[in-house]
């Protein structure tokens, strides 16, 4: 079996891009077509077919655009934007109709103000209630799916048992772990893109829709696998090797750099210094100056006041002793009889 974790079976694995045989497949290793559907899909993709940008009412932007699924035929589009809008502010909604009996289909697709608010809506309406209806959503595959063949041609994703056209990748019903080894061989020559190894998720996990392009230059797939899981599952998946590298590097660097801080001359230190003190050298002069002059007066008042509090008491005990001595008149009056 193919790689993918110790516990690969008990995880799926998602579709990035459309192929009819893959999609076919319940573990995406197959290789030959099993259904008319899947045939008449394969025709349209191979000649090229179906142009995902030439439906005129797919209007909006694609990256805030929600496709919901398995709508009542009696919900309206009133009914359909009340309960949409619980996630956001709803742009447009376009529930599509029978083009002669303009009877609901059964699906609609909503666009919101903004690529946050869809992917809430993503997350949180899957599953949800609509007049007593289960719903699903999903992405805008149609215009964000690379090589995307709509139900109508033999394509699509999803679909029920009586049908006996399964299909395999998408949300709803993701791709299994393979059951058998993956044929990399007959894949390559068929132009099958490979079963993706290493990169499962459990059922649990929510798979991530595509981003705009120009957010870095990873893929839509690795993208989502990697938001998904946690940062105790990402250093599990490390090698001992690729931590130890780590970590070395991390001690080498932190070696550079010290090493860079003491070989720095003092003349380096001291030139920086003298350039800082030429461009603030002026305002330091003034405050400083300032400052001295402010603490100078106030050491001029305080010795003013010592003398005149000196000078004070002087004269207080220079009376007094004049008062009391005994060739004072005053005394010499108030002593005789």
């Amino acid at each position: 079996m193919s790689g993918g974790g110790n516990n690969v079976v008990n995880k799926v694995f998602y579709a990035t891009s459309y192929h009819p045989i893959q999609a076919g497949s319940i573990d995406g290793t197959d290789v030959a077509p099993h259904d008319n559907g899947v045939r008449r899909a394969l025709l349209c993709y191979n000649a090229g077919l179906y142009d995902p940008s030439g439906d005129g009412k797919a209007g909006g932007d694609p990256y805030c655009t929600l496709f919901v699924g398995r709508i009542s035929h009696l919900t309206s589009e009133e009914t359909l934007r009340e309960a949409m809008s619980k996630y956001g502010k709803v742009k447009s909604l376009r529930l599509v109709r029978h083009i002669v009996t303009d009877a609901s289909r059964g699906y609609a697709f909503v666009e919101y103000e903004t690529e946050k608010e869809m992917r809430r809506a993503y997350e949180d309406a899957h599953h949800s209630l609509i007049d007593g209806r289960e719903i699903i959503v999903d992405y805008n595959r149609q215009q964000l799916m690379p090589g995307w063949i709509p139900r109508r041609l033999g394509g699509g994703l999803g679909g029920r048992k009586e049908s006996g056209q399964l299909r395999f990748g998408g949300r709803e019903r993701p791709f299994r772990a393979p059951l058998r080894p993956i044929p990399h061989e007959d894949l390559k020559k068929l132009g099958i893109q490979l079963p993706p190894e290493g990169r499962y998720m459990s059922r649990t996990q929510i798979p991530s829709p595509p981003r705009r392009k120009g957010k870095g230059s990873v893929s839509h797939g690795e993208e989502a696998n990697y938001r998904e899981k946690s940062s105790v599952e990402r250093e599990e998946e490390r090698s001992p090797v690729k931590r130890e590298r780590s970590y070395h590097s991390h001690r080498r660097r932190s070696k550079d750099r010290e090493e860079h801080y003491r070989v720095e001359s003092r003349s380096d230190r001291e030139e920086r210094s003298r350039g800082r003190e030429d461009r603030y050298g002026d305002d330091k002069k003034e405050v400083s100056g300032s400052k001295r002059s402010r603490s100078n007066h106030g050491e001029e008042e305080e010795r003013s006041h010592k003398r005149h509090k000196h000078r004070r008491s002087h004269h207080h005990r220079s009376e007094r002793d004049r008062l009391v001595s005994p060739e004072s008149p005053m005394i010499s009056r108030v002593s005789s009889p």
